[in-house]
């Protein structure tokens, strides 16, 4: 049965994002997987029925694409390697979250099992990245804990960030100048009608975020 290393670069990180983008949906759409890869949806779904000819995942043209078991298995251990090295990477060289994405992105294919073991055992046995994403285990278990989006919260409430985006590197870099990060506490002050920002206070300070991006920000009570 082929393992992570049989597959080429491109199809374990296409494994690893429809692994991400299913988990809000029974079937992802090849649209969406397209826009996440950023290449053409035709790209995409050629991409789709290699994976699909490995059985690695149930193509329906039309109706998307989901993992198989063995998919999800081997996008699980994509996922493990990933934020076990992001993690590595800002805990033990203190890169910004900006940073550790990209140089995971390149390092991840390369890495050992043992080397995997090592890295695990450094740091702990950790069971989320420094975005606030759950880390699979040995086993590839995976539990996401429990949380709300910070556009749930109404005025008044207070919540600490628990999980941020992590795919782009320019609104990291925005979310770590305005202090919102993973373990920072804060307080929703006004939501604006038809889509406008969301004012919160963080650090002492007030600042402002657009709904969508609020969206994609996990907090826990």
């Amino acid at each position: 049965m082929a393992g992570l290393a049989d597959l080429s670069v491109p199809l374990q990180d296409y494994l690893r994002e429809i692994y991400k983008l299913q988990a809000g949906s029974e079937r992802v759409r090849t649209t969406a997987l397209a826009q996440r890869m950023g290449v053409k949806p035709p790209s995409a779904t050629a991409m789709v029925k290699k994976l699909a000819a490995r059985g690695l995942v149930d193509h329906r043209p039309y109706y998307g694409v989901r993992l198989t078991r063995r998919g999800e298995r081997l996008a699980l251990e994509a996922l493990r390697h990933h934020r076990l090295l992001e993690l590595y990477l800002a805990r033990t060289l203190e890169l910004g979250l900006d940073a550790v994405h990209a140089e995971a992105d390149r390092l991840e294919h390369a890495l050992s099992e043992t080397l995997e073991e090592q890295i695990d055992r450094v740091l702990g046995s950790p069971t989320e990245d420094p975005h606030g994403d759950p880390i699979p285990d040995p086993t590839l278990r995976i539990v996401h804990a429990k949380e709300r989006l910070l556009t749930e919260l109404q005025p008044g409430e207070r919540a600490t960030v628990r999980r941020v985006p992590d795919r782009d590197d320019e609104v990291l870099r925005y979310l770590a100048e305005l202090t919102l990060l993973p373990g920072q506490e804060v307080e929703v002050v006004r939501t604006e009608p038809l889509g406008g920002p969301v004012t919160l206070r963080a650090a002492g300070r007030p600042v402002a975020i657009s709904q969508q991006l609020a969206a994609e920000i996990g907090v826990s009570s």
